[in-house]
């Protein structure tokens, strides 16, 4: 009887592994695809409209979620106020907004391994918003995982071989939305447990009503010109849409992997799908990439990594653990709200 539970247990373990890899992977697969097609858009395609791609993915994701909760009802609907969605959740959807159109802004002018190890800069831009605006305390531990980042972010910087500044400060200001973004989430959406595909039904809307006047000014023009001059404007149409189609996916794919795996595996298995990235994006597109750079690069992502660990040994100090002079009482003051960033591939 013990020996059938034991084999038991241990198919069940296996079983639980198994389908922490696979989630990883199609997780992985589905992000790295987005932000390659994406790349693939605004270079080989030549359609140079951040605007417009951000708006196809916003109508997209939107469409997906109302499939995905009302008519295959794979998913239960969390229930909003009217008066909700106009005071909570569209202040988060014009930043949500905000945030997405920069990262494929950044990703017009600037190379995916730029564009990626820049965006592993928010856990220090959410550190210093809630420390400078929200005066909140941290612990050491917290300000000294933040080094490794910001030093691999500045080597990366100063020795990119493609810079470009607008580039560079659209990633940049992108990760200040994604933290402000977090961080409003934590007072806007109390009381609202969100999971990624409610996300995407309440937000994608509002994201699509913001920016559709945008693009129409700033990029219709541009548009029908790109039309008018276009070879294969099917084939080309075909990609810009399956983006928008992968995008809605990839917030299905975070359901997914958030649950069948632990917070742990969750940060590394980020970051290492970040190194994926890099490495995939320099295969297809082959931009120079220089030694101190590639090192750069890795000292972000170790850094990443190590404040991912850091932040989940103080959530695990238990109430007893002694304190210094500076430790703050609330445990929760230890902690910045976002992990890492690594829900923000959202659409």
């Amino acid at each position: 009887m013990d020996l059938w539970r034991s084999m038991e247990e241990n198919g069940l373990c296996q079983w639980s592994v198994f389908r922490a890899v696979l989630a990883v992977l199609q997780w992985w697969g589905f992000n790295v695809t987005v932000i390659i097609m994406n790349k693939w858009i605004f270079q080989k395609i030549d359609f140079k409209f951040p605007l417009s791609v951000s708006c196809i993915h916003f109508i997209c994701s939107a469409i997906g979620a109302c499939l995905v909760i009302r008519v295959l009802k794979l998913k239960p609907l969390i229930e909003v106020d009217p008066e909700d969605r106009w005071r909570r959740i569209f202040p988060m959807s014009f930043v949500f907004c905000i945030n997405i159109v920069l990262g494929n802004v950044s990703l017009r002018y600037i190379p995916v391994s730029f564009m990626q190890t820049v965006k592993s800069f928010t856990p220090a831009t959410t550190v210093l918003l809630q420390w400078l605006v929200w005066r909140k305390q941290f612990d050491w531990r917290i300000w000294t995982s933040l080094v490794p980042i910001v030093g691999g972010i500045l080597l990366t910087s100063l020795t990119e071989l493609s810079f470009n500044t607008f580039g560079f400060c659209a990633a940049l200001f992108g990760c200040l939305a994604t933290s402000t973004k977090t961080i409003l989430a934590e007072s806007l959406l109390h009381g609202y447990k969100f999971d990624s595909i409610n996300t995407v039904y309440y937000m994608a809307p509002f994201a699509t009503m913001i920016l559709a006047g945008p693009a129409l000014l700033l990029e219709g023009t541009g548009v029908i010109n790109w039309f008018q001059t276009h070879h294969s404007i099917f084939s080309s149409l075909i990609i810009i849409f399956s983006s928008g189609i992968l995008a809605f996916c990839l917030n299905f794919s975070i359901f997914y992997v958030i649950h069948s795996t632990t917070a742990v595996t969750f940060n590394v298995a980020g970051n290492l799908k970040v190194a994926v990235a890099v490495l995939v994006s320099w295969l297809i597109f082959r931009n120079p990439i220089s030694a101190l750079n590639a090192l750069g690069c890795g000292v972000t992502l170790v850094g990443c990594t190590f404040y991912g660990y850091v932040r989940h040994k103080i959530s695990q100090q238990t109430p007893g653990t002694p304190r210094t002079p500076r430790t703050p009482r609330n445990r929760v003051e230890l902690l910045p709200l976002v992990n890492n960033d690594k829900l923000d591939d959202k659409v």
